[in-house]
């Protein structure tokens, strides 16, 4: 099918006259100059193994859910369904789970239900078989993001492999994924590893971070540089995690954004977005303001407040 000229003629009006859609903020400025959540977007998130990549992403994803209602299929291989519930139970409460009342967990838990839903890893998926999944599930609850973590878990699909090798196999299955994400409508995060060899990337002598490993660049995905080509949007999240000050710093680069009409732009290399985790492990801080205001805050205030 061709792509009409009516259809073209609308688009580009809709950029002349700035009626392009934005991307969903979270009303930090800190954040939302450079990463929104944009609906059939598909987005590669990259770091090295054990920095909190999957800990940062659900603190995301929570924010995004308060903010703006939205809902998210989980799947995640490496962490167990309690574990993924429990610290978005804290993330949205704010406290540690030995400290929410019970009472207070029913209901917490019940909020969560309706705005997350969490795969079962009972069997070995490939992508395809994941996004056919997704996919009935899209039909039976309309969630707006699905995070899959991480790439390497899934299983490769023989016959594809045979078909094409290992190289044309990732770069067929980033186009399936690109393609899922427009059809239905639906965000994809994608977390994915960087390969080793970026791990032994250290910043030289003159570098503030001298001697730690670097954050890991576009193409340090496992499988090249072929992910970022296929992605709308890529972030690296890293922490310097022996550093003796700043271990509890997640700093988030993004790498790039495909459409920054409808918001976002890449940080600057030695500028990231940068979380500060607080002692508590419930919540992140920019330049010190919380990003999430916990839901039992939310609840003190509102029964403060007189009719």
């Amino acid at each position: 099918m061709i792509t009409s000229l009516e259809h073209i003629k609308g688009k580009l009006l809709d950029v002349k006259y700035d009626r392009i859609e934005q991307g969903l903020p979270l009303d930090v400025e800190a954040i939302d100059e450079y990463l929104r959540f944009k609906k059939g977007a598909f987005n590669i998130c990259v770091g090295h193994a054990n920095t909190g990549k999957t800990t940062t992403i659900l603190y995301l994803m929570m924010a995004y859910a308060m903010k703006h209602d939205l809902k998210w299929l989980i799947f995640s291989s490496e962490n167990t369904d309690y574990s993924i519930a429990r610290k978005l139970l804290e993330f949205r409460t704010g406290e540690p789970i030995q400290k929410i009342p019970d009472a207070i967990i029913d209901i917490e838990l019940k909020w969560i239900n309706d705005h997350f839903k969490i795969i079962a890893v009972d069997k070995i998926y490939t992508a395809r078989s994941l996004m056919d999944e997704a996919k009935s599930i899209k039909d039976a609850w309309n969630y707006d993001g699905l995070l899959v973590d991480p790439y390497n878990s899934l299983a490769k699909d023989p016959q594809l492999l045979r078909t094409v090798g290992g190289h044309e196999y990732d770069y067929q299955i980033a186009s399936e994924m690109r393609l899922f994400c427009k059809k239905e409508n639906v965000s994809m995060w994608l977390n994915c590893h960087a390969v080793t060899e970026a791990l032994r990337r250290t910043h030289d002598s003159q570098h503030e971070f001298a001697g730690f490993p670097k954050p890991p660049s576009m193409a340090d995905v496992e499988g090249g540089g072929k992910w970022g080509n296929r992605a709308d949007d890529v972030i690296a999240i890293h922490r310097y995690t022996q550093h003796p000050t700043r271990w509890m710093v997640s700093d988030i680069h993004v790498k790039k954004v495909k459409e920054t009409e409808t918001g976002g732009r890449p940080t600057s290399m030695d500028s990231p977005i940068s979380l500060r985790m607080m002692p508590s492990n419930v919540t992140f801080t920019i330049a010190g303001r919380d990003i999430i205001i916990p839901s039992l805050k939310q609840s003190k205030t509102e029964s403060k407040i007189e009719f």
